[in-house]
């Protein structure tokens, strides 16, 4: 199941991502369904973190961590850019974001 970290330092972009979560969670399920594995959003773990000291690229920074399908390594750069329109264009005052797909086999503590 895709984990998000979505970093900022300005307190004052909490409130517009917070109120982002919802869409977006459909939105990174869409984008990371691929052959059979058709994600829902509620599969989709959203955390927002506020960086308290050393220095971030933008404004907003979006980390995703996804199992590697072949289907998503290959259209990784892709799917970075779609997410990173999506939040600019949800909410325009989130100008400086930068998103970043982290493929790896992953694993999973819990049971059907």
């Amino acid at each position: 199941m895709p984990t998000v970290n979505i970093f900022y330092k300005d307190s004052e972009k909490e409130p517009p991502l917070q109120a982002l979560v919802g869409g977006l969670k459909d939105y990174i399920a869409e984008e990371l369904t691929c052959g059979d594995i058709k994600l829902k959003p509620n599969e989709v773990s959203i955390r927002l973190i506020e960086v308290t000291g050393g220095e971030m690229i933008g404004a907003v920074e979006v980390e995703i961590t996804a199992h590697s399908f072949a289907e998503r390594v290959k259209k990784q750069d892709e799917i970075c850019l779609k997410i990173m329109e999506y939040i600019q264009k949800e909410n325009p005052s989130l100008r400086e974001v930068k998103v970043w797909l982290q493929l790896s086999e992953l694993g999973h503590s819990w049971k059907e």
